[in-house]
């Protein structure tokens, strides 16, 4: 009832305004935009960080391998979002470009920290200025620097680094089970077996290895991508 309230009241027509009882509503409905997006998990493991991500495409007329959720940003970072792919894709293709500047101008790799700051920065004034929207979409980072890493990147720009981590459709559930399962110590095999063991459990008789788009950096950094008989090990 308060939420129609606020909308018959107009604070929900831009992002630059607050509710009274502070809220902004435009932010408020891009985080239940990226709840409607598919599910990903990030695991933060000792030899490695890996992203199991559900393509939930299952028609037979769109080719598989135009599908992927998991985006590479530099040889040692990849991405995953839930919610507007569109919105997605212009966050990473500048977080792309960024990349490449710092190679360019320092001759070396950029920490992975620098690159989620630039994409929460941006995330941020879409909140805060006129003439656009928030961006509909989280995603989480995963890379290796000196160790493995994991940040997610809200709606509203801010950002977090986690050991383990979910965005999209049952974001919550999912959640629950990584704390009472997640360990650390685990090494990437087995976090791959978390991560499908919990969406088994989450999607019970939809599940199949064939709806997943997988990747894994290790401290070789770089990432590794895994499909068909490859995953297969790791659901039984």
């Amino acid at each position: 009832m308060e939420d129609m309230q606020h909308q018959i009241m107009g604070y929900d027509r831009t992002a630059m305004m607050f509710a009274p009882d502070g809220h902004i509503l435009q932010v408020e409905y891009a985080e239940k935009t990226v709840r409607l997006g598919s599910a990903s998990i990030g695991i933060v493991c000792k030899d490695g960080v890996v992203i199991i991500s559900d393509k939930r495409i299952n028609d037979k007329l769109v080719c598989k391998d135009s599908a992927g959720k998991i985006f590479e940003i530099d040889e040692h970072i990849m991405a995953v979002s839930a919610g507007i792919t569109s919105d997605a894709r212009v966050l990473i293709d500048r977080a792309r470009v960024m990349a490449q500047q710092h190679r360019v101008t320092y001759d070396s790799e950029p920490a992975v920290e620098i690159i989620v700051k630039d994409i929460a920065d941006v995330k941020q004034q879409f909140t805060q200025y006129g003439g656009g929207r928030p961006f509909g979409v989280a995603i989480l980072i995963a890379g290796f620097d000196s160790k493995p890493v994991l940040y997610t990147t809200d709606v509203t720009g801010n950002y977090l680094r986690y050991n383990a981590d979910a965005i999209g459709e049952n974001d919550d559930k999912i959640k629950a089970k990584l704390r009472e399962k997640y360990r650390e110590g685990l090494d990437c095999e087995a976090g791959l077996k978390l991560g499908f063991g919990i969406f088994k459990e989450v999607l019970g008789e939809d599940f199949s290895i064939d709806r997943f788009d997988v990747a894994v950096i290790k401290s070789d950094k770089k990432i590794k991508r895994l499909a068909g008989k490859e995953l297969e090990k790791f659901v039984k």
